[in-house]
């Protein structure tokens, strides 16, 4: 026999804590699940000083936080919990979950997020957190007056570069092509930044140090030159991959892997919405993805009112 849910919610990071924070104070019975550890990317960050009403503290204490909010409002949480097949056409939606249970609900909203595209070196998930990071808004004050490097080329990477500069002693670009991949306006103003530095053409090999990171270790790809530089910190923006590999041929996906909304955070699945970093947007802060899980909350609440659930 299914279990039965009003909502149910996959992924437990900020966007879905947030909507079942506010499902659960609606009553509606509300089923969170996640592959993993509650909290999603969040718990990666030591130190969290750009959340609102909150002073400086880390992401794990926020994650902790809303899981005890969404907790305490009579959501049932389930981490390590893997779906082994889902049917989001069926009406109520259909999960097979990794024990063999199976649970439906009248809706839901997936808020599996995202990870930064990594390089895959064994010393890169030695350094995060000792000095590697994805995130220049999250941490880059924590490195002022210190010497870092930002490893990119597109908007992005040169965008934080500049957001950096205003923080470090000095700021290295790392990239792999001999041109960036990213607006001239941004190039320009990159370029005419005394603090920033460049390394073209260069393809990233290893990160050393002892119990922090001390070194960016790269090849030039055609002459074969290795460099080593000297920083405290490394930014990586070499792009991101959305948690949306289940529901491809489900959902509408951008070229990206995105999940398309509309404004309502809608899918065009009937009954599915999406939340957060796995969804289609511009920035990925947990700011964002708390307003997420709180619109995609508030029109699954709506869109159960209207079926007089």
């Amino acid at each position: 026999m299914a279990h039965h849910y009003d909502v149910i919610v996959l992924g437990g990071g900020p966007a879905g804590l947030t909507a079942g924070i506010y499902l659960g104070r609606a009553r509606a019975r509300t089923l969170i699940l996640d592959a993993g550890t509650i909290g999603g990317q969040t718990v990666l960050s030591y130190s969290v000083a750009n959340y609102p009403g909150v002073e400086e503290t880390s992401g794990r204490t926020i994650s902790q936080t809303m899981l005890k909010q969404a907790r305490g409002f009579g959501c049932e949480i389930r981490a390590y919990t893997e779906v082994a097949g889902m049917d989001l056409r069926a009406d109520p939606k259909r999960f097979r979950l990794g024990d063999g249970s199976e649970v439906t609900g009248e809706a839901v909203i997936i808020a599996t997020g995202g990870v930064p595209r990594r390089f895959g070196l064994a010393s890169e998930e030695r350094f995060v957190g000792r000095g590697i990071s994805y995130c220049a808004t999250c941490d880059g004050d924590f490195f002022t007056e210190r010497p870092i490097a930002v490893v990119g080329g597109g908007n992005s990477a040169l965008e934080e570069a500049l957001a950096l500069a205003r923080y470090a002693s000095k700021v290295t670009i790392i990239h792999e092509f001999d041109h960036f991949q990213a607006e001239p306006w941004i190039i320009e103003e990159v370029r005419g930044n005394p603090k920033i530095r460049f390394l073209m053409e260069q393809e990233v090999l290893d990160f050393e140090g002892g119990e922090k990171l001390e070194k960016v270790v790269s090849v030039h790809k055609k002459t074969g030159e290795v460099s080593a530089t000297v920083v405290d910190g490394c930014f990586v923006f070499i792009g991101y991959v959305p948690n949306s590999g289940p529901f491809e041929g489900v959902v509408s996906l951008t070229e990206r892997g995105e999940i398309r909304t509309d404004e309502s955070l809608a899918t065009d699945v009937p009954g599915v919405f999406a939340a957060g970093d796995v969804r289609a947007k511009r920035y990925r802060q947990i700011t964002t993805a708390v307003a997420d899980g709180t619109i995609a909350a508030l029109s699954v609440l709506e869109s159960l009112r209207e079926k007089g659930r």
